[in-house]
């Protein structure tokens, strides 16, 4: 009788082979010509996409979220006042990859990718080929996108739909070379920007083939997700099925690597496993706030509600999480690599908006977490100045003993040895999905925090040429309360820094 063995028991035997010594063929073994070196720390990323630190226990939120981070948060460094990019996918990823300003790689489309001059000025390329063994992965097709850029440079680059469990995605496969242009011209094309295609023949056959898959999907795991299979347009995935691949390419790895992980929970919808269904239902109700001017009309009660399965599709994913740092931490891998958890966004449950793509840039959708575990670090630390994704790359660098280039816009993060304090410096969330690529930044929202301080500049909008406002995060967590009225002389001060920041970013494109 043959005997059955499961796809997530295989790869736990997989990932046992490295420590129990036994020889692996080289397809799932060590890259060609590349060197041990377990001196060397490990550099670990992992992404959890659109995972707001406003909605994180971890941070001191109301429901009990993310339990399995706060026991990674133990050991490590925790950022309390770290932003995003932007407020989206495409902007949030590039800075962090990067370590610049949407407004200097012009990622900050929906569909973005990085201006030709940074496909060689990412994080995988300061990382020398022949020194570190470079992975990268992501759930998100859009991140994928900006992963292609900078596939030169990635020693394991792992395709989407390796981990997914239905994927539609054509253009790929007939263009493998073009990736961006086949991905963007199947979506606006064929279409129209969203998952199903647009003409009457491919989408009767792509709703035939989804439904045909769907259902068989459901029938082996609609037991686990009742609401569910957790999915992304097209991409129906599971992420435990991520999580097992994780630990087994990092036990199998060459070491030193740098590894560059991007899961899709909590990213809308909000479909978690069975045991989380219903897990925040009653007590604590969020505060009200009133409508913004770029409100999408949506009830308290409706966000109320979406908030609910939001915070349950967090505690799914730190649940996962805690898999993936229980087994790092048996088999002693945090003794010797640099442990990075963030997000590339938040989301938004408030002033009648929902999710992230919005002119907006309060702080549900734009603070993310940032938990950064050193080599054998056994005490937790915290930090409370502002800080911006684009601190990551130079302060990767920094650790490791490499020079940072002059493109890099952050700076070495506190408790890693920058010299200048933070409380000095400003920090910048850019919105411009609406803006020329190569142009002025003419049309788009940006967000300057500095110190206990928040401008939001709003500008080139229909009815909203120029808006401004002001608030002070210390005192109004919240931010409920404009004060460009009443304290006019900070809020001309942060305008005129803000201000000369955006005729700087601009000047080049402006015609001589």
């Amino acid at each position: 009788m043959r005997s059955q063995i499961s796809r997530r028991s295989f790869l736990k035997l997989l990932a046992l082979l490295p420590l129990l010594k036994v020889e692996v063929p080289h397809f799932i073994g060590k890259a060609k010509n590349m060197p041990q070196n377990p001196e060397r720390p490990n550099i670990l990323i992992l992404v959890f996409d659109a995972l707001s630190a406003k909605h994180m226990s971890v941070y001191g939120y109301n429901r009990e979220t993310t339990p399995n981070l706060a026991r990674f948060a133990k050991r490590a460094t925790v950022y309390h006042a770290h932003y995003a990019g932007g407020n989206h996918t495409s902007p949030g990823v590039a800075s962090i990859l990067t370590g610049t300003y949407p407004w200097s790689h012009c990622g900050f489309h929906i569909h973005g990718t990085v201006a030709e001059s940074y496909k060689e000025k990412n994080l995988f390329s300061v990382f020398s080929a022949g020194t570190c063994h470079r992975i990268a992965y992501s759930h998100n097709l859009l991140v994928t996108s900006l992963l292609h850029q900078f596939r030169e440079d990635v020693d394991v680059f792992k395709k989407t739909r390796d981990l997914c469990l239905i994927d539609d995605q054509f253009s790929d496969q007939v263009f493998p070379n073009d990736f961006n242009v086949a991905f963007w011209s199947e979506s606006h094309l064929f279409r129209e920007g969203k998952s199903p295609p647009s003409s009457l023949f491919l989408s009767l056959f792509n709703r035939m083939w989804r439904f045909t898959h769907k259902k068989k999907l459901m029938k082996e795991y609609g037991s686990l997700f009742p609401r569910g299979l957790p999915h992304l347009h097209s991409l129906f995935f599971i992420l435990e099925h991520a999580i097992d691949w994780i630990e087994v390419e990092l036990s199998r790895s060459p070491q030193p690597f740098l590894a560059y992980f991007h899961l899709l929970p909590p990213h809308e919808p909000y479909l978690p496993r069975r045991e989380f269904l219903g897990l925040f239902d009653g007590g604590w109700t969020p505060m009200a706030k009133a409508s913004h001017f770029f409100s999408e009309g949506h009830s308290d009660e409706f966000l109320n509600q979406q908030r609910r399965e939001y915070d349950e599709y967090i505690a799914y994913a730190d649940a996962e999480f805690g898999r993936l740092y229980d087994f790092m931490a048996q088999i002693g891998m945090l003794d010797n690599t640099y442990g990075v958890f963030t997000s590339d966004h938040g989301e938004m449950f408030e002033r009648g908006i929902r999710g992230h793509i919005t002119p907006t840039l309060y702080e549900p959708v734009i603070r993310v977490p940032l938990l950064i575990s050193k080599p054998g670090q056994r005490r937790r630390k915290d930090v409370y100045t502002p800080t911006s994704c684009v601190d990551l790359l130079p302060t990767l660098l920094h650790v490791t003993g490499q020079i940072i280039p002059d493109w890099c816009e952050g700076k070495i993060l506190p408790t890693f040895g920058g010299k200048k304090a933070h409380s000095e410096c400003s920090v910048f969330v850019v919105e411009a999905k609406s803006n020329p690529k190569l142009a002025p930044l003419t049309k788009g929202t940006v967000a300057m925090i500095k110190g206990q301080y928040k401008l939001i500049h709003y500008f080139g909008y229909d009815g909203y040429e120029s808006e401004y406002e002001l608030y002070d995060l210390a005192n109004d967590p919240e931010e409920m309360e404009d004060l460009c009225a009443s304290r006019k002389s900070v809020a001309a001060d942060l305008k005129s820094e803000l201000e000369e920041k955006l005729k700087g970013i601009s000047q080049p494109y402006l015609v001589k």
